[in-house]
């Protein structure tokens, strides 16, 4: 472990856009920050799958903390943990920042969506919190928080929800008189357009975060130039790894072999590289 890890605040506070790779796992992290990511999004729908299971508060928080705190030890940029809906009342939110806090991680991103909540991309209904309720919890939130360091996003699911632009910045203005440290405003529809509106009428007053999962066109040179702060790719991560490793397993059951494959995977040295094997071995010296 390094003597001190960058905690997200500190990364925030540089003025530079941010961007972060959704993972589930420490191999997942590394391979995002050796490619260049300043940030790890320890996301709920990638933990989950990788359990095989619905991204629908089916998972206990002591589940979610163990996956990003591993991926935290793993890696020197800060994990940013997406802890759903703060998995239930004031008093659960409480009992999370304790322990992620205690854990580690720095920053995390609470939804304003009932609990238990489903993935905001799926066929079912998505109903929100009150404005009082979640602000209540943002409250809670940052007067359960032990260090100046801790750092919480607050996402706002109107867009998601088909409330429209105005209900978003009501909310998010709400959201950060409660004293959310930035703002998560999501979209699932296939342009940013919507998230242009809420951004040209967004005065400033806290960070923008935004998920363009649904608007993959829009760059993130373009998104800072409306005034994002921290683009998170979400998701990729693991459908590309869903891609690999169905076409690989695909083709040895198809030819009998893994000749056909060698060539495009990774080779075992690769593997132990990401192990440090070498270090640990020199620890028997």
């Amino acid at each position: 472990m390094p003597a001190h890890r960058t905690s997200f605040r500190e990364l925030m506070a540089r003025g530079e856009l941010v961007r972060a790779a959704g993972a589930h796992d420490a191999l997942g992290s590394t391979l995002a920050q050796q490619a260049g990511f300043q940030a790890v999004w320890a996301s709920s729908l990638e933990v989950s799958a990788s359990r095989c299971l619905p991204d629908a508060s089916v998972l206990t928080m002591t589940e979610y903390l163990a996956a990003a705190a591993n991926m935290q030890k793993a890696v020197d940029i800060p994990v940013v943990a997406d802890v759903d809906t703060g998995y239930g009342n004031n008093l659960n939110v409480a009992h999370m920042v304790h322990e992620y806090e205690a854990a580690g991680i720095t920053a995390v991103a609470m939804e304003d969506k009932l609990y238990p909540k489903v993935n905001s991309f799926a066929s079912a209904a998505q109903t929100l919190l009150p404005i009082p309720d979640f602000v209540s919890k943002i409250e809670t939130a940052k007067s359960a928080q032990r260090t100046e360091d801790f750092f919480l996003i607050a996402r706002c699911e109107a867009l998601i929800n088909q409330m429209g632009v105005d209900e978003a910045l009501t909310r998010c203005n709400a959201y950060a008189d409660a004293g959310a440290d930035a703002i998560l405003i999501h979209s699932k529809k296939r342009d940013e357009g919507e998230i242009v509106e809420f951004l040209d009428a967004w005065d400033g007053r806290r960070p923008v975060v935004i998920v363009p999962t649904t608007y993959p066109q829009w760059s993130a040179a373009e998104a800072e130039k409306h005034g994002v702060s921290m683009v998170i790719y979400a998701n990729q991560g693991l459908r590309a790894t869903v891609q690999a490793l169905r076409d690989t397993f695909t083709t040895i059951v198809a030819e009998g072999s893994s000749l056909g494959v060698e060539d495009e995977i990774a080779p075992v040295s690769d593997v132990f590289a990401l192990q440090n094997l070498g270090d640990w071995l020199a620890l028997e010296k």
